[in-house]
């Protein structure tokens, strides 16, 4: 199959509050897993912020008590002693319950990130082929870490600064509105009503600029990824420069777009100041009125001020909340985005397992398409029996590839069937499918991990023995024992370390490993040397005996033990038969084999 040239992003998110609801109905669940402790939490900040309000009221009292002109002096030292003990009580106890606060939501914070963080990144496991193929790596998995980070951001925000900060209101034009006179109560609403509207205001108005950075900033980093995956290709064509201007272009946009936010944040937090410092002079000039007329004590200015020290603080803070909050909330819906992103391919009700034991596949007059415009298979239709080798040859793109895919279940056909034991893999689970399926592909790419982790993938529960054993029966043993770490060495990223025949070699004892009862060769042995070539394919041919084998090569040399061999043109089999009966019809395979020989013997002269 070829690639498109197109890669796939994520569509950027739709603002607006409902987009912004949806997306924390669908952060509760997570939340309200932990209620008790959620609830717990919640009086434990009531207590704390009971205590905060708390502590200007009882400093009243000690101002009150020293400015009084009848204070006795056995008053004046009993009564302040009292009040300041109860101060220091109360400030003792908004520390406590703060802390008890931050306690109980930690195990819930964390919790609920790993436990949507696992969601996603098993349903991304879910996800077709397709998906995948049309996915840029470094963009996703940026949404991802965004995502999961962001949760963390949202809960912290909301339950530490934002829930706070509207208790604490509450309380002081609560107090405010029963102690003193309306006007107090009324400038405060009314100013916390302008602070609120305006930073919304902006912050929503600001809103597309930081997702724009954002945007950049996931193109610059799937970019450099980009670059760095293909670190030799950049080598062999000596274009560091050309990949260095390619990343530097996209980073000076995203540095055009930060600026940008940072000017409009600017403007939020001047406007913000603004409205603060005209609210503060008018309740203390009330306050100040009141001290003059003697319709308010030097304890109650005191209050005062105090009070709106307590809640002008955090309210300063707003913008940045507010602001982080709606990117938070941006975040978790992309990465919720991808936790809802259609599974192409997935079990049918009631699909039932494959029965372990031989397998015979049939694909059944099957006709596939990765695009409508474009079909790749038309009417295929033939079998490999039980313990039987079908070989598929034929030139770049006439779709032998697009078979194994197929028997995979990465892709569904559009028309007929693909069955094992006579039964439509789409009828059967894709675990007990894919458990029964062993694959040595052209490009065997490693994990950058050990040869030991990598050859033990095929099967992960399987011992140490077992292991050896699948690499003593692959001839790869002798080569691992010679190295300084032996089977503790590690193969670096995508197994580079490792000569294309060595990596064949931990693909075909992963795959023996495995030990199931149908193989794949997937141009096996197309990138390696003839020398290399003939000494693997010795191997593929005697792991094959007594399992279901789907050969497909270029090289016919390779097929040439087929019990059948099928030859594919432009999706459709052209020709099939034994290699000698294929030659002796002179057919397209026969001009394949004459002109493979001639490049043969032009190579080795």
């Amino acid at each position: 199959m070829r690639r498109s040239h197109t890669t796939r992003t994520l569509p950027a998110p739709a603002t607006g509050k409902t987009r912004d609801w949806e997306t924390l109905r669908s952060l509760i669940p997570y939340i309200w897993a932990y209620r008790g402790r959620v609830l717990f939490a919640l009086a434990c900040l009531i207590a704390a912020k009971m205590a905060n309000v708390g502590v200007p009221l009882v400093f009243k009292e000690v101002v009150d008590t020293f400015t009084a002109e009848k204070t006795t002096q056995q008053a004046a030292l009993v009564v302040p002693l009292a009040l300041l003990a109860a101060y220091g009580l109360l400030r003792f106890s908004m520390s406590l319950f703060t802390e008890l606060r931050e306690l109980l939501f930690a195990r819930v914070t964390q919790q609920a990130v790993s436990n949507i963080a696992l969601q996603v990144f098993c349903h991304l496991h879910a996800l077709s082929l397709r998906f995948h193929l049309e996915r840029q790596t470094g963009g996703l998995t940026r949404d991802i870490e965004r995502g999961t980070r962001s949760i963390g951001t949202l809960i912290s925000y909301t339950i530490y600064s934002i829930l706070p900060t509207l208790v604490e209101v509450g309380l002081v034009i609560g107090i405010l509105a029963t102690r003193y006179e309306a006007s107090f109560a009324w400038i405060t609403f009314g100013a916390l009503l302008l602070f609120i509207t305006f930073t919304v205001l902006v912050t929503n108005w600001r809103t597309h600029l930081r997702r724009e950075a954002n945007e950049l900033d996931s193109a610059a980093n799937s970019r450099a990824i980009d670059s760095l995956i293909n670190y030799e290709t950049v080598k062999y064509f000596n274009n560091e420069d050309y990949e260095a201007q390619r990343y530097d272009q996209q980073m000076q946009k995203w540095a055009t777009a930060q600026v940008k936010s940072q000017l409009s944040l600017s403007l939020l937090n001047v406007g913000q100041a603004g409205i603060i410092a005209v609210t503060v002079t008018l309740i203390m000039w009330r306050a100040a009125t009141g001290v003059a007329n003697g319709s308010m004590t030097v304890g109650d200015i005191v209050l005062v001020n105090g009070l709106l020290i307590q809640l002008y603080i955090p309210l300063n803070w707003l913008g940045v909340l507010y602001r982080e909050i709606r990117q938070a909330l941006t975040d978790i819906e992309r990465m919720f985005a991808l936790k809802e992103e259609h599974r192409e391919i997935a079990d049918a009700p009631g699909a039932a397992a494959l029965v372990a034991g031989p397998c015979a596949v049939r694909f059944e007059h099957v006709g596939f398409s990765y695009e409508a415009k474009r079909q790749i298979l038309f009417d295929v239709d033939f079998a490999i029996p039980a313990g039987g080798t079908v070989a598929v040859v034929g030139h770049s793109g006439s779709g032998k590839s697009t078979l194994s895919r197929l028997l995979f279940r990465f892709y569904d056909v559009q028309s007929g069937a693909v069955k094992v034991n006579g039964t439509d893999i789409r009828q059967m689970t894709q675990a007990s499918l894919r458990a029964a399926i062993g694959i040595v592909p052209q490009d065997t790419v490693l994990f950058n991990d050990t040869i030991l982790y990598n050859i033990q993938y095929g099967r992960p529960e399987a011992v140490r023995e077992d292991v050896i054993a699948a690499a003593q029966a692959a001839h790869i043993h002798d080569f691992v024992e010679s190295l300084p770490e032996k089977y503790e060495t590690r193969v670096g990223e995508r197994g580079l370390k490792l000569s294309g025949g060595e990596k064949q070699r931990v693909a075909i004892a992963r795959t023996l490993l495995k030990n199931p009862p149908i193989l794949i060769f997937d141009e096996a042995t197309s990138a390696l040397d003839s020398q290399s070539e003939k000494a693997i394919q010795a191997e593929l041919e005697r792991i094959a005996v007594g399992r279901t084998t789907l050969v497909i090569a270029h090289r016919l040399s390779t097929v040439m033990n087929a019990d059948e061999i099928l030859v594919l043109d432009q999706g459709r089999i052209a020709e099939r038969g034994t290699h000698r009966s294929l030659l002796e019809r002179g057919g397209a395979y026969a001009q394949m084999w004459a002109l493979q020989q001639q490049e043969e013997e032009t190579e080795a002269a």
